[in-house]
C-alpha cells in the first residue's frame, strides 16, 4: 500500500480516537479511580487481547493459505494488518467501513487484489458467522441453566429463528460468493446506483473469479474452512474470560457460563447498533440488560462496559501505532 493511503486511514483513525476522548461520558477523575479499582486485571485484560488477536489471525491465515503461495507474507505481518484492521473498525460507523479495505490494500503486494480481496471476504464471513453460531449456542446454554418464561422464551425464540435465517444466508454465500451479491445490493443505493453498476461493468470478471475462490474454499478444502470457523467460534469463547475477569473486580460469585450469556446478549444488542462507532451506547446498554437479565446488579455492567471500552481504546492506539511499523517498501 502506498503511504499516502495509509497516512489517511491513519489519519482518520486518529481523529475518531481524539472525538471520542472527548465525548467520554464519565470525569476523569471517576475513570481513573474505576481504572484503580480493576488493579492487576486491567493488564491481564489487555494481554487477554493479545492471545483472542492471535486466533483471528491463525484463522485468518488458514484461509489465505489454502488459496496459494503467500508471497513472502508472514504470519507476524499478518497479524499486524489484524490488529491494524479491527482497530480501524472500532472507529468507523459500520463496522467494516475502514478496517476490511485497508486490509485488502495492505494484503495485494504479496497475493494479488482478487485473492487480497476473497480472503479478506471470508474471513469477515467467518468472523461474522461465528458471533451468530455464539449466539445461538448462548440460547442453548440459557435453557440449561435458567428457568424460561413465557417472555424469556419469546425472545430466546426469536433469536434463535433470526440466527437461523442469517446462518442460512451465511451458507448460501459460502457456496456461490457474495462479491457479485454485494455489487447487486449497492446498486440499488440511490446516491451510488450509477457508479456501482459501472463499477461492476468494468470490473465483471474480477468479481466472478473472487466468488470462485470463496466458494472453492467451502467445497473442496472443507478442512481449512472449518478449521477457520472454529478458530473464530474459540475467539468467541476466549474473549469470555475478559467479563470473568472484570467481574472478579466486583464478586466472586458470577460463573464463567454466566460471563459467557452476558458476552452473547451483550455483543447481540451492540451489533444491533453496528452504526455507531465503537457501538458507543449500545455496548453500556447491553452489559446493562445482560447483568439484569441474570439478576446481578446493573452496577456491574456498567462497570464491565467502561473497563471493556478503555481496553478496546488501548488496542485501538496499538493497532492505529502498528500501521507505520515495519511496513513493505
Amino acid at each position: 500500500m502506498k503511504n499516502k493511503y495509509r497516512n489517511i486511514f491513519l489519519g482518520f483513525g486518529i481523529i475518531a480516537v481524539v472525538i471520542m476522548l472527548f465525548t467520554f461520558d464519565m470525569s476523569y477523575e471517576e475513570l481513573w479511580s474505576s481504572l484503580k479499582r480493576a488493579g492487576y486485571y486491567l493488564p491481564l485484560v489487555l494481554l487477554l487481547w493479545l492471545f483472542i488477536y492471535l486466533i483471528n489471525t491463525l484463522s485468518w491465515y488458514i484461509i489465505i493459505r489454502s488459496g496459494g503461495e503467500r508471497g513472502g507474507l508472514t504470519f507476524t505481518r499478518l497479524y499486524k494488518f489484524t490488529v491494524s484492521g479491527f482497530a480501524l473498525n472500532y472507529v468507523t460507523p459500520v463496522g467494516l467501513m475502514g478496517g476490511e479495505p485497508y486490509r485488502i490494500m495492505e494484503l495485494t503486494p504479496y497475493i494479488g487484489v482478487e485473492r487480497a480481496t476473497s480472503s479478506v471476504i471470508l474471513y469477515v464471513m467467518m468472523h461474522i458467522f461465528s458471533h451468530f453460531c455464539f449466539w445461538l449456542s448462548s440460547v442453548l446454554l440459557y435453557l440449561c441453566l435458567y428457568p424460561v418464561g413465557w417472555v424469556m422464551g419469546t425472545i430466546l425464540g426469536t433469536i434463535t429463528v433470526f440466527c437461523l435465517l442469517v446462518a442460512m444466508l451465511f451458507v448460501k454465500g459460502y457456496q456461490h460468493g457474495m462479491a457479485v451479491a454485494f455489487v447487486r445490493l449497492g446498486s440499488h443505493l440511490p446516491f451510488l446506483k450509477k457508479k456501482v453498476i459501472r463499477f461492476a461493468d468494468s470490473h465483471r470478471e474480477q468479481l466472478e473469479n473472487i466468488d470462485k475462490q470463496i466458494a472453492l474454499l467451502h467445497q473442496q478444502k472443507k478442512g481449512a474452512f472449518y478449521a477457520a470457523l472454529f478458530l473464530e467460534y474459540t475467539a468467541r469463547v476466549v474473549s469470555c474470560l475478559e467479563i470473568w475477569l472484570i467481574l472478579n473486580v466486583l464478586t466472586r460469585s458470577v460463573s464463567f457460563a454466566d460471563c459467557c450469556l452476558i458476552a452473547a446478549f451483550s455483543s447481540l444488542l451492540a451489533n444491533l447498533l453496528f452504526f455507531l462507532p465503537m457501538q458507543l451506547g449500545g455496548r453500556e446498554g447491553g452489559f446493562a440488560l445482560a447483568v439484569g437479565g441474570l439478576s446481578l446488579s446493573g452496577a456491574y455492567g456498567v462497570y464491565a462496559a467502561l473497563i471493556t471500552r478503555v481496553r478496546e481504546m488501548v488496542w485501538i492506539v496499538i493497532g492505529l501505532a502498528l500501521m507505520k511499523v515495519g511496513n513493505k517498501k
